[in-house]
């Protein structure tokens, strides 16, 4: 008998002795929509204190690594629950850098992909087709195995979402070059020109403060289907599936057109007022756990000055003004609930600095995020039991059966 049966007919008391029947009618007094506040797993890859507004990875706060580490060793200690020595490091760096490359099946997939489709759907359909290329992918037994396949398919994001821009736009993709590191091979791979250093970067900086925030609604996904011990690129597929909706990932890009659609830092007051009054949500601000600034925000927002001296360009410049004065405003005006800049506001900002298309940035988010996926999974399958929760049902009861030619 399987875990899902075992859930579905028996339900057990404190001494773990069989119990009553565990009808799904049970759950009515705890019904919480979208599950909030509700545990559904333990882990010791993330930490959130809204409250406070704190973020960690691994005990390490944000601020720390942002200022210290790089993508790469970020995705070390995400992977392997400590900092790398200089020798693990160099190790694990090459091992990224030689797993860039796409099996010729997906590369040629990629060519045939329909123009018009969004990235993000692009993106979810390589990673399922990289499976086809892992005769044992659906063996997660081994742990060293395991990990190996999640750098693997780290390492591929880049290449994925930089080959579908060019193949879209007519272009033969740029190959990846193992002497750049993480975001400098991605820029090069998506711009085609060698990439500024310090720009570089700052788009490091990004992808770290993106990695990983514990159990969103893309990373629960990506262990739903862990938990059934399913191959981790079904499971960072379907992860790429949730992060694709305008409530979890895609709000970066609904940001950067409303800073546009406002115009000028003039507009702000009056754009609040009208979004005030028809109660509608202003993209990029406000967020479902920190009750304070998002931590992650601030970061972002302190590289913007020295990239904008980088890279220059007075629309760019414009639109800070136009995010300023909007954070400002809001404020200053619904400072009382809270509300106030979360990721989605400045990294959309700093990527159109970076001159990264805008359809892009939510797949720039999961190039980041791919390693939180992948290290959630690891842990699922480390310690697995099948999600099965129950619900509470709230339609008709004994209706009866009418013949087709009574109705």
């Amino acid at each position: 008998m399987n875990n899902d049966t075992i859930d579905e007919t028996t339900a057990t008391g404190p001494d773990n002795t069989p119990g009553t029947p565990a009808t799904e009618s049970r759950a009515a007094s705890t019904y919480r929509p979208g599950l909030e506040g509700v545990i559904a797993t333990r882990s010791a890859i993330c930490c959130i204190d809204g409250e406070k507004g704190r973020l960690s990875y691994r005990g390490i706060a944000i601020e720390e690594l942002a200022e210290h580490s790089t993508f790469e060793e970020t995705a070390y200690l995400l992977l392997y629950n400590h900092l790398p020595s200089e020798r693990e490091l160099k190790e694990f760096s090459t091992l990224i850098a030689r797993q860039r490359h796409l099996p010729l099946s997906v590369s040629e997939a990629i060519k045939k992909f329909p123009v018009g489709m969004h990235p993000m759907l692009a993106l979810q359909a390589a990673v399922a087709l990289l499976q086809g290329e892992d005769f044992y992918a659906d063996d997660v037994s081994s742990p060293i195995h395991n990990i190996r396949r999640a750098i693997s398919l780290i390492a591929k994001f880049p290449t994925i979402v930089a080959a579908f821009d060019h193949c879209r736009n007519g272009e033969d993709p740029l190959p990846p070059v193992s002497k750049y590191g993480h975001a400098e091979n991605f820029l090069f791979m998506l711009m085609g020109d060698p990439p500024d250093r310090a720009v570089a970067q700052v788009l490091d900086k990004c992808l770290i403060l993106m990695a990983e925030h514990t159990l969103n609604a893309s990373t629960f996904s990506a262990r739903i289907v862990g938990s059934t011990n399913a191959s981790i690129y079904s499971a960072v597929s379907a992860a790429v599936g949730a992060l694709s909706g305008s409530l979890h990932g895609g709000a970066n890009e609904r940001v950067i057109r409303t800073l546009y659609s406002i115009g000028s830092a003039d507009n702000v007051p009056k754009y609040v007022d009208e979004m005030l009054d028809s109660a509608k949500k202003i993209m990029g601000l406000g967020h479902r756990i920190y009750k304070t600034t998002d931590p992650r925000a601030p970061v972002l927002k302190s590289y913007i000055p020295g990239l904008l001296d980088k890279v220059g360009g007075e629309e760019f410049k414009e639109l800070y003004e136009i995010a300023t004065e909007l954070e400002g405003e809001v404020e200053k005006k619904l400072s009382h609930k809270k509300i106030y800049p979360n990721v989605d506001f400045y990294s959309a900002v700093v990527l159109e600095i970076l001159r990264i298309p805008i359809d892009l940035f939510t797949p720039v988010f999961a190039v980041a995020r791919s390693v939180g996926w992948a290290a959630h999974w690891m842990e699922q399958v480390d310690t697995n039991k099948i999600y099965r929760p129950i619900q509470e049902y709230i339609g008709d009861l004994n209706r009866p059966y009418v013949p087709i030619e009574k109705r």
